[in-house]
């Protein structure tokens, strides 16, 4: 029984409105990409939508707007994807990283809070695994007297906006809750991620959410980007082929980062059963999982909605008790031996070649350390199946049981 990781779901629905995208001579950034940023909208509750071709490029536009270069500092987790921190070194800047909370993965507002200097520029909380980050706190923070009077704005943009921006990568957690309000209006500034592995795919994509304070017209930044995101130029595509519209300007050199039509045909179907079918089902999954593994005192379960929280069931994220790094590769191994593809998320940052080079060290972030050392993440996406599910719980708990005795 071969089970992969996070294939995508690509059914008849999708496969004809690519179809129709296809066959309609529009297959660029046109009338879909417009419909699924208005959607996406809607579905957050609020601010303003930019789709474009990766969370990546998302997340870079907005530093470079905000001014952020050489200098300074962007706070951000250690226990992140490494698109987080590479784009803070395309700009020129310094990735300060920061540790992780114990139970969750999710930034520690403590560590944060350590970490500010007069070159911060921005903070970077990323939500893992489907549960936002406490975004009261880290607002609250950017927001006192304390850090507003050693920020040192040089922008026009930082000068307006007083403080340090808050710049959420929340790739993981479209649909999530976070104090009755979803992902994307919690903070300044939201990144979302529709790669392929996503629960939301448009094949590769992603989209800016801007939800900044009353100062700044959300209407204008998004005005602002869908220019600096296709090459500084005044007029898409679309507009180029009205009737006289041929001529534009460019009034600054941007980037190529917009979504096509194409793409965003695959979102408007996944958004539209996006909470009634997509979550319910990754919901079902997750506590497949959790219920068969609650009774071992060995399995240290994800956590998937608190209080004030409620997780978009994005990875299931099973660390195993006393497990070391070796543990946890052989167990993989074993796994993959029977068919089955598992994953882990993440390597940290400071782990990694290139920001080794650059002296950074996962010593200094220990909780990080050993959250990697034993975590392991299960398949799950919306095409698994009852019999599949029961095959892995079977076969992980035989593995774990099997090294734990062998250790």
């Amino acid at each position: 029984m071969k089970i992969p990781f996070s294939p995508p779901r690509v059914d008849s629905i999708i496969i004809n409105e690519v179809t129709e995208a296809l066959q309609s001579g529009w297959i660029t950034t046109g009338p879909r990409t417009k419909q699924f940023e208005n959607d996406l909208a809607k579905f957050c509750g609020g601010g303003k939508v930019l789709c474009l071709s990766s969370a990546t490029s998302g997340l870079e536009l907005v530093l470079r707007w905000f001014g952020v270069k050489e200098g300074d500092e962007v706070i951000l987790p250690a226990y992140t994807y490494c698109a987080t921190a590479n784009v803070v070194v395309h700009c020129g800047a310094k990735p300060v990283f920061v540790d992780v909370n114990p139970d969750d993965f999710l930034i520690s507002v403590k560590e944060i809070e350590k970490a500010i200097t007069k070159n911060t520029k921005v903070i970077m909380p990323v939500d893992f695994g489907g549960m936002p980050c406490d975004y009261d706190e880290i607002n609250a923070l950017v927001n006192c007297k304390s850090s507003k009077s050693i920020f040192n704005p040089e922008t026009e943009e930082q000068k307006k906006l007083g403080r340090i921006l808050v710049l959420s990568d929340a790739a993981h957690s479209l649909g999530a809750w976070y104090k009755g309000k979803s992902t994307g209006v919690l903070t300044d500034i939201t990144v979302f991620s529709f790669h392929a592995v996503k629960n939301l795919t448009t094949a590769e994509g992603g989209a800016i959410v801007f939800n900044m304070p009353e100062s700044f017209s959300n209407e204008e930044l998004y005005k602002w980007f869908n220019v600096f995101s296709l090459h500084g130029q005044s007029k898409d595509a679309l507009a180029k082929l009205q009737v006289g519209g041929w001529k534009y300007d460019v009034s600054v050199a941007g980037f190529k980062a917009n979504m096509t039509d194409v793409l965003a045909s695959m979102g408007l179907v996944e958004l539209k059963r996006y909470r009634e079918d997509m979550l319910p089902r990754l919901r079902y999954i997750f506590e497949r999982y959790s219920n068969a593994l609650e009774q071992f005192e060995w399995a240290l379960l994800p956590e998937t909605e608190t209080y004030d929280k409620i997780s978009s069931y994005h990875i299931y994220s099973l660390r195993i008790k006393e497990f070391s790094e070796p543990m946890r590769d052989k167990l993989i191994a074993k796994l993959a031996e029977k068919e089955i593809t598992t994953n882990v998320h993440f390597i940290p940052i400071p782990e990694l070649s290139f920001y080794k080079e650059k002296g950074y060290c996962s010593d200094f972030y220990p909780i990080a350390k050993e959250l990697f050392s034993n975590e392991i993440s299960l398949p799950a996406y919306y095409d698994l199946k009852d019999v599949q599910i029961d095959y892995i719980i079977k076969s992980l708990l035989e593995e774990v049981e099997a090294i734990i005795k062998r250790s």
